[in-house]
């Protein structure tokens, strides 16, 4: 047990930091909460460290859990990721008088589950790796209990969830029934020694991913991601639209690589599907949106449908070139909700476009940031953006994908309207009369720091783009050789 908990210590972290955290919470008064804030990102900084320390390749608790490049890489960038969103929201929580020390328990509580997502190697550890980040998260949507927007985003999220949940458990135990057993070896055995793909695994294939779909806001699986995106509170938005999508990407990868390397066929045509639909829906339905956070929704929606043309390739620069998207998309999604938090006026949130007109006069630093974090999403060269999307659409077409492709960069020029009409209303339209608070120093600073990797990126990409390329490379080796084991 202790050697397993040893393999398993970024999420032995999380797991005591937190409930640390809610011992220190409980027994304090209200004023503990700024304490309570820093402890919990020192925890997500210690298991981020802790995660990325662990060199060579590891297997825990029966063959469930395991520690390879990828899994180092995919924690890295989430537990960074929420990190960064602990820090966005301590000035807008205590503003709304929401700071309450559950806030950063439950985000370690759900880094917890997105930990166990990542290193998931079976049904089960998978299911409470998801489970458990979404219980936490379904809490997270509601934290503004004095707002009726918030607590139907809660509700809807919960019910949908649930939903999506009742769906995966079903195609799992299809699955189980086919291969015998509920490890993603067992599985990619079973269907390597069977002749022909029968209609019972493929079904289960399919509930599989429309359950994972749901937690990547993968369309036709997407529907709660509006509402819950505007009715949650502002930072818990941004942490819906990157850490989960991290998490839920690499049990995906881990699920198709290392259970389904034998059923490409079958599973390659669902993910084109969920990469072309969800493309196209993020794209036109972004267009009519007058409220950020909305669009933010169907940024993210069009975003996980560029993301999933490299799962769809099926090869190894794929994995490759969807990891590097990932990274990108975390990067611009944060510092894009930075600089959303630090639209302020009258002490109350700007969330109508409209009301960012002529912020380039008045707030000449915040538009600057802001405008270059949409031209990355909308994939502008030389921004990071535009990589983002190169890498993915290579790998398609390296993998003969052509289509997908060529509707992928059509879909990414429409949605280039919708940011460049941000740009416009910010840098053309008249000032509006009201008046922009000036940017808190921890907001400014993250803002900065992300606009500037996106603005900067192509001047020095080596380093993700050699991690990614051997996080996948060891993913694909070590599911080659597990599955040869197997059989041999």
């Amino acid at each position: 047990m202790l050697e397993n908990i040893s393999i398993a210590l970024p999420e032995f972290i999380l797991f005591v930091g937190a409930m640390g955290l809610l011992m220190v919470g409980v027994f304090s008064d209200a004023r503990s909460y700024p304490v309570i804030s820093w402890g919990g990102v020192l925890v997500l900084l210690l298991a981020a460290v802790a995660s990325y320390g662990q060199n060579g390749e590891y297997v825990a608790f029966g063959g469930s859990y395991v520690v390879d490049g990828l899994s180092r890489l995919m924690k890295l960038i989430t537990f960074g990721a929420l990190a960064i969103s602990v820090i966005m929201a301590r000035g807008f929580l205590e503003r709304e008088k929401l700071a309450r020390f559950e806030f950063p328990v439950l985000i370690l509580l759900s880094a917890t589950g997105m930990g166990i997502m990542i290193s998931a190697s079976d049904m089960i550890a998978m299911y409470m790796g998801i489970e458990l980040q979404s219980l936490a998260l379904y809490v997270l949507a509601t934290a503004n209990r004095n707002s009726l927007r918030s607590s139907e985003a809660g509700l809807k999220y919960f019910v949908l969830g649930a939903l999506s949940s009742g769906l995966l458990l079903y195609g799992c135990s299809l699955i189980y029934g086919f291969a015998g057993g509920v490890g993603f070896n067992d599985i990619a055995l079973a269907i390597s020694s069977a002749p022909n793909l029968t209609l019972l695994p493929v079904i289960g294939i399919v509930f599989i991913f429309a359950g994972l779909a749901f937690k990547v806001s993968a369309v036709p699986f997407h529907m709660w991601t509006p509402d819950v995106y505007e009715g949650a509170p502002t930072p818990i938005t941004a942490l819906f639209a990157a850490a989960p999508k991290i998490a839920g990407f690499a049990i995906f990868i881990r699920l198709v690589h290392q259970g389904l390397p034998q059923a490409i066929d079958a599973w390659q045509q669902i993910i084109i599907f969920l990469a072309l639909a969800s493309m196209v829906l993020g794209a036109f339905s972004a267009i009519g949106q007058s409220n950020i956070k909305r669009l933010m929704a169907y940024s993210s929606i069009g975003h996980m449908g560029f993301a999933l043309v490299g799962l769809a390739a099926g090869t190894q620069d794929g994995v490759a070139s969807l990891i590097i998207y990932l990274a990108i998309y975390v990067t611009m999604t944060l510092g894009a909700f930075a600089c959303i938090l630090a639209l302020r006026t009258d002490n109350a949130m700007i969330e109508r476009i409209d009301e960012m007109a002529g912020l380039s006069r008045t707030r000449p630093g915040l538009a600057a940031m802001l405008a270059i974090l949409m031209f990355s999403l909308a994939g502008i060269p030389p921004l990071a953006g535009f990589f983002g999307k190169f890498y993915v659409f290579r790998a398609a077409i390296e993998a003969e994908l052509y289509t997908l492709a060529v509707l992928g960069v059509l879909a990414s020029v429409v949605g280039a309207f919708y940011y460049l009409r941000i740009v416009k209303v910010m840098y053309i339209d008249e000032p509006s009369d009201r008046v922009v608070e000036p940017v808190s120093s921890e907001l400014g600073w993250i803002a900065a720091g992300l606009s500037a990797f996106s603005l900067l990126f192509f001047v020095y990409p080596r380093p993700l783009i050699e991690l990614a390329q051997a996080a996948a490379a060891t993913l694909i080796n070590g599911a080659t050789n597990s599955l040869a084991a197997l059989m041999f």
